[in-house]
């Protein structure tokens, strides 16, 4: 059966309550106004996906009403009906927004897959918004972890910058989240609903990177057989980020300088500039002033990016964020594996916080969804990280407990069967320990082979 919700207004009693009969046998609620006042309190109060209007009604005209819905319920689709065909009339009932427009007596078998191809097309509007709502609060600005003074500073600073037009620099190492917070930037800005467009520079060699990033005309070059949109067209109205922005060749400077500069940029193989409207969001790891004094990055697009920069810090430097940040990842990837975790135990916690995370938060996801995959219990342990952190921390003074001998056992032989890939008569011999006795370990500590 059809769902939806379907409006009729029509001032002829008999002919609504026929369509309204009919269009109810097809499994759709309808509702039924004989003006466009009743209408409009309707639409007001109801969650209406599309309305059967007849064009004159004791109160206006259908035609003209077609806009109004628009500009007010931009989901709900019209379907005009008239007594008498009108070609301006139903040019103008198209120019304003309706989905089509039909004559009564003549049309009576076209209403049905009509309003079945309209409901179709309401239905996949509110998809995709429920869709783009559920991709902005996933990248919003209260998704981004954290308490300590740094993150909720670079935080700070994100959300005065968003509702601008300012370019932004986001500087921090590998993994540090740089993408997140472009994403929460745009979504906070006035081009929230146009396209947040990704590029890291340092994926493509520079030949590529222009074609990807300006487009290009057919035949100019081998295999460009037609013209080709680049990323920065369609990025228009929206944002173009762009990770690794060190990365880019210095000839591609000059291009994006122009952009920046002018709103203009010309693609590989045309002679005529192309206009674009485009925010600008750029990142890196590198140190782009200490670039810039080496020649390897143009200072004059170094100033035009630089307008407004933020920090992101690194893991190391927000460990106090580490506990809620792995409670986050164990939600996580616990439901995407459909496993019953509910905790992790004290220890596991203490290796995260004294590892050093030099991928940073891209690292800590990694291990937690390692963990989550190898864990048999309720609560992730040291047992399920990786054996070079189940003994980072331990002391390097005073009498070692049993516990820190047998993890220290156990990072070398996992080592060894590293070294072996997995052959364990020779890790035996590297070891000088039986192969019974290796047999024995590997069960008591539950080890494999890593590649």
């Amino acid at each position: 059966m059809s769902t939806g919700v379907v409006l009729i207004i029509d001032d002829e009693e008999k002919l609504r309550s026929l369509l309204a009969r009919i269009i109810r046998l097809e499994g759709f609620t309808v509702l039924e106004a004989e003006t466009l006042k009743t209408g409009n309190r309707l639409l007001d109060k109801e969650d209406i996906d599309v309305v059967l209007c007849d064009v004159k009604l004791p109160d206006g005209n259908g035609v003209e009403f077609v806009r109004d819905i628009r500009a007010k319920y931009t989901s709900v689709e019209i379907i005009l009906l008239t007594a008498y065909g009108n070609i301006a009339d139903g040019v103008s009932a198209m120019k304003n927004g309706a989905f089509d427009y039909i004559i009564k007596g003549d049309d009576n078998d076209k209403i049905i897959p009509l309003l079945a191809r309209a409901m179709e097309k309401v239905q996949l509007q509110k998809r995709v918004t429920q869709l783009e709502q559920q991709v902005g609060k996933r990248y919003s600005f209260d998704t981004i972890l954290g308490q300590s003074p740094l993150i909720t500073e670079a935080i700070a600073l994100a959300r005065k910058v968003a509702p601008t037009e300012a370019t932004v620099l986001l500087l921090g190492e590998t993994g540090t989240g740089k993408e997140v917070f472009a994403q929460a930037i745009h979504n906070g800005s006035k081009r929230a609903s146009k396209p947040f467009i990704a590029l890291n520079c340092s994926a493509f060699g520079k030949e590529l990177l222009e074609s990807e990033l300006f487009g290009h005309k057919a035949g100019s070059f081998t295999s460009a057989t037609k013209d080709k949109k680049g990323l920065i067209e369609e990025a228009h109205q929206g944002t173009l980020f762009l990770d690794e922005i060190g990365e880019m060749h210095i000839d591609l400077q000059a291009k994006l300088l122009r952009v920046l500069e002018t709103n203009e940029f010309i693609k590989v193989g045309d002679t005529k500039p192309s206009r674009v409207n485009v925010r600008i969001i750029a990142a890196t790891n590198r140190h782009l002033q200490q670039e810039v004094e080496e020649g390897k990055f143009r200072e004059d697009l170094f100033y035009r990016l630089n307008v407004f920069t933020i920090s992101l810090p690194s893991l190391r430097d927000r460990k106090k964020d580490i506990p809620q940040l792995a409670e986050y990842y164990l939600r996580l990837f616990s439901g995407k594996g459909n496993k019953r975790i509910e905790g992790i135990s004290p220890a596991f916690l203490d290796r995260l916080q004294q590892h050093e995370w030099k991928g940073n938060i891209r690292e800590l996801k990694n291990v937690i969804e390692r963990a989550v995959i190898l864990s048999e219990s309720s609560q992730l342990t040291v047992d399920n990280l990786p054996a070079d952190m189940q003994v980072s921390g331990l002391r390097t003074t005073g009498p070692l407990s049993a516990f820190d001998l047998a993890s220290v056992e156990k990072l070398h032989i996992q080592r060894v069967l590293n070294h072996t890939r997995g052959n364990k008569t020779e890790a035996a011999r590297l070891l000088n320990i039986g192969l019974t006795t290796l047999y024995r370990k590997i069960e008591e500590y539950k080890l494999g082979y890593e590649a």
